[in-house]
């Protein structure tokens, strides 16, 4: 399995620190509503997660809420209301559209809850002549005590921004912030050096290693974090612990909308909340993983309705499988049954290949329209039950990753015992035609749903585990 890497800008191999994938992904700022770019950037990280559970391994993934934030404190000005109650009404809004999305976070830690942490981070900084203190009570990081500064964005150091004021009390222009004295009307913390809050970097920072560990796998977001957000959290981990922290930088490209990015100032936003209820979870998962995670894509009604077509044809797809699955244990051994079954094996390796390479989400969907047509054309006519049980369990690893086939896939437990008692039968006739290779891709399918078959003397009997 490969992976590009950003620190590098390079494709390469994949090597978790241990059998849990460990990942991390910065998530919103919340002081509005979150959009259908940030909505690509969970699903595809989302992705990522379930392919790794379906190779095998356990995953632990951390995505932050940033809750305070001077974007949070300028809407609380703007509109009159608290900055508690926009972080509430904002956080709720983002947390449903994940749960719509079926996208799945195992922590979900605030800034505002960790503010402690960060105090901690920051004096461990200031100890190791990191970061110094300002007369004014911020702590600003020190860049020029961390020589790699640089290497993750590819940034010149005349490119340094921060995308602060340059304030006269930093030592250097492009120093950025850790600490931010308190301002009149604006939430603040106790802190050694008085009242304050975190600045935006540190908190990524302080709760990704609090919950990961000094060094984890994956570090995600969009591609817009690579400067200043993620150069910053490198240089400041790295200092403090004093070795390489994330092992790949992984980045997410944008939506366009008529070739154009999203932004406030075009009023070409559109709310990812506003986007589920028009397509609907599935049509919307599909869609953001029809491109490569790498690529920008074009927001348009016409990819979205091709989106919803594939959709309906995958459940046509599935419905010639549950029919050829149902009519019981046929089994035909036919010259024409053997190469279509070949032919779903084919497509099955080019899907985990496609997936083993970066990611690339739009060559195993092609191979799972390339099934499909399988489905409507060869498995249809020869009513192949092998072919049918592969197919099968190639949608399923299709949907365990895309996630877009839930409710279809889950009706199919009403049949359930029909079913396997079929399957056992069709595997007692390959096994005394001594086809045991295809009798072991049955046993090891229904395992991955969760069926577990013993096979004795006396013949086969299958149990859920």
């Amino acid at each position: 399995m490969r992976i590009f890497n950003t620190l590098g800008r390079s494709v390469q191999d994949f090597e978790p620190s241990g059998s849990t994938v460990k990942m991390y992904v910065c998530g919103p700022t919340v002081y509005d509503e979150v959009h259908i770019g940030h909505g690509r950037t969970f699903v595809a990280y989302d992705m990522m997660s379930r392919y790794f559970k379906l190779k095998g391994y356990d995953v632990i993934r951390v995505q932050n809420i940033t809750d305070i934030d001077d974007k949070i404190i300028k809407k609380s000005n703007e509109t009159g209301k608290g900055w508690e109650e926009i972080v509430d009404m904002y956080s709720n809004s983002y947390l449903e559209s994940l749960e719509l999305l079926k996208v799945k976070i195992d922590l979900h830690p605030r800034v505002s809850q960790h503010v402690k942490d960060i105090i901690d981070f920051v004096s461990r900084l200031i100890e190791k002549g990191k970061a110094y203190v300002a007369e004014s009570g911020s702590v600003y990081f020190d860049v020029d005590t961390y020589d790699k500064y640089g290497e993750l964005s590819n940034t010149m150091k005349n490119l340094w921004n921060q995308g602060e004021e340059t304030i006269k009390e930093k030592r250097h222009s492009y120093d950025f912030a850790l600490w931010k004295a308190s301002k009149p009307n604006e939430p603040f913390w106790e802190s050694p050096w008085g009242r304050g809050r975190p600045g935006w970097h540190i908190e990524c920072s302080t709760m990704s290693t609090r919950y990961l560990g000094e060094t984890f796998d994956i570090h995600g977001g969009g591609m817009d974090l690579i400067f200043p957000h993620h150069e910053n959290e490198r240089a400041q981990s790295e200092s403090l612990i004093g070795h390489p922290w994330v092992k790949y930088w992984v980045h997410t490209a944008f939506i366009t909308i008529k070739k154009e990015k999203m932004s406030k100032s075009l009023g070409n936003i559109i709310p990812l909340k506003d986007a589920l209820k028009e397509w609907g979870p599935s049509t919307l998962r599909l869609w953001f993983l029809s491109s490569h995670y790498r690529s920008n894509v074009d927001f348009s009604d016409e990819t979205m309705e091709q989106a919803k077509s594939s959709i309906e044809r995958f459940h046509n797809a599935l419905a010639i499988l549950r029919s050829v699955l149902r009519e019981g244990n046929k089994f035909y051994s036919s010259q024409d049954g053997i190469r279509t079954f070949q032919k779903v094996l084919t497509m099955r390796q080019r899907f985990y290949q496609a997936l083993d390479d970066d990611f690339d989400t739009p060559s195993a969907l092609a191979s799972i329209h390339d099934l499909a047509s399988l489905i409507f054309t060869e498995i249809q006519q020869e009513r192949d039950f092998l072919s049918a049980v592969t197919a099968m369990d190639l949608m399923r690893d299709f949907n365990q990753v895309f996630g877009v086939l839930d409710n279809e896939l889950e009706s199919q437990g009403k049949h359930m015992n029909t079913l396997v008692e079929n399957i056992l039968e069709v595997r007692k006739n390959l096994r005394e035609k001594k086809m045991y290779e295809a009798s072991d891709l049955i046993r090891d399918a229904l395992a991955k749903s969760g069926i577990k078959i013993m096979d004795s003397k006396e013949g086969s009997t299958w149990r859920l585990e």
